[in-house]
């Protein structure tokens, strides 16, 4: 399970204040932090206006580039800031995000073409989100076939089926469930992914609907999340159902886990 760090995001108060006051101990304690929990790449959205995103973006990279050894998920909802920052990544990553709104594959796909960098695929257009599965998967064969024109293959492409509130569709679980699977028969290799916390919006014990979304969307195939490392219950969820799946041998994983005090033992309240 490939675990996409969250934590270093303008939209959360924090990591907006941080920004503000330019605290690079901060971020930087946040990167390391998520880095030693188990993150594999490390989200990196400024959330800040148009006016001063490119300059947060570089500023952010620069830090967590120098304090941890670990690819970046670049994160923007404007593909042209994408473009202007992506020279100044060190290594290759994730680009969250494409999706069949306007001219994104257009401006992201010629980045990444002949790179290793994987890309997070948005199953959404200029209509916005669809609630039904046909049209997820629609959008989702569009984004392949334009990759494919840039040699990007489904295997460096995270598709993301955008989970709706449970509180507003009650079958939100089992479309996300049913999309996943037909985007994977139709491209063999491809990846899903999702952030986590959409699903439980509006509702109480969001932190229980969450880590059960994640264990089912597991369970289905779905091969990473967008997540908070540092959250001891999400990671032993996550650690606790690759062990149970026979994906982690002789419960190596998990039981490091505890023993280096990573997650820390869970309190039965």
């Amino acid at each position: 399970m490939i675990i996409i760090g969250e934590k270093i995001n303008g939209t959360i108060p924090g990591v907006r204040r941080a920004i503000e006051e330019r605290d690079e101990a901060f971020i930087r304690d946040l990167a390391v932090r998520q880095v030693e929990a188990g993150a594999d790449f490390l989200d990196v959205c400024a959330g800040t206006s148009p006016e001063t995103e490119v300059e947060t973006l570089l500023w952010l990279m620069e830090i967590i580039q120098d304090a941890v050894d670990k690819p970046l998920c670049i994160d923007s909802p404007n593909a042209k800031a994408i473009e202007r920052v992506f020279g100044y990544a060190r290594q290759p990553g994730i680009i969250n995000s494409v999706s069949g709104e306007g001219d994104k594959c257009e401006i992201i796909y010629p980045l990444i073409q002949g790179t290793p960098w994987q890309v997070i695929a948005l199953t959404c257009d200029d209509r916005g989100i669809p609630s039904d599965v046909p049209s997820r998967v629609g959008i989702t064969k569009t984004l392949v076939e334009k990759a494919a024109q840039y040699n990007i293959t489904p295997d460096r492409i995270h598709v993301d089926p955008l989970v709706m509130a449970l509180s507003t569709d009650n079958q939100s679980l089992l479309k996300f469930v049913e999309t996943l699977k037909a985007v994977k028969d139709l491209f063999p290799g491809i990846k899903v992914t999702s952030g986590l916390s959409n699903i439980s919006f509006g509702m109480p014990l969001r932190k229980v609907v969450n880590q059960n979304f994640l264990n089912i969307a597991i369970c289905a195939g779905m091969d990473s999340a967008i997540m908070d490392p540092l959250n001891r219950d999400m990671l032993a969820t996550l650690l606790a159902t690759e062990a149970l799946l026979g994906r982690d041998r002789y419960c190596r994983k998990f039981n490091d886990a505890f023993r280096k005090n990573k997650i820390g033992p869970l309190k039965v309240k």
